[in-house]
């Protein structure tokens, strides 16, 4: 069974910031392409974030670049998402998830995911 527990959502002002938090199984965490995903009600799950194994490549959505950061901790089999400089429209549901592809931002790419935690921004 894979596990992906996400943690860290919350409300904050605009401009403001976050910190995500995604724990996954250590084989899972060592050997998968992990992403970050997000969905608001009625819309489809948008791509914001992917880390590759051993670090490289990244890759961020146009709408992120130059204010969210991925990195992981292999200490702790864990997968952040630093969001700052946060909008109104970065509010969603925020998924972490796997993927056993080495690179890739497309949905069908990824195969496990965790429950979501939500990020309010407010104006």
């Amino acid at each position: 069974q894979v596990q992906l527990v996400e943690s860290g959502g919350g409300l904050v002002q605009a401009g403001g910031s976050l910190r995500l938090s995604c724990t996954a199984d250590r084989s899972t965490f060592l050997n998968a392409l992990m992403g970050w995903f997000r969905q608001t009600p009625g819309k489809e799950r948008e791509f914001v974030a992917a880390i590759s194994r051993y670090d490289s490549p990244t890759h961020y959505a146009d709408s992120v670049k130059g204010r969210f950061t991925i990195s992981r901790d292999y200490a702790k089999n864990t997968v952040y998402l630093q969001m700052n400089s946060l909008k109104p429209e970065d509010t969603a549901v925020y998924y972490c998830a796997a993927s056993t592809s080495a690179s890739g931002i497309r949905l069908e790419q990824y195969k496990y995911w965790g429950q979501g935690t939500q990020v309010t921004v407010s104006s």
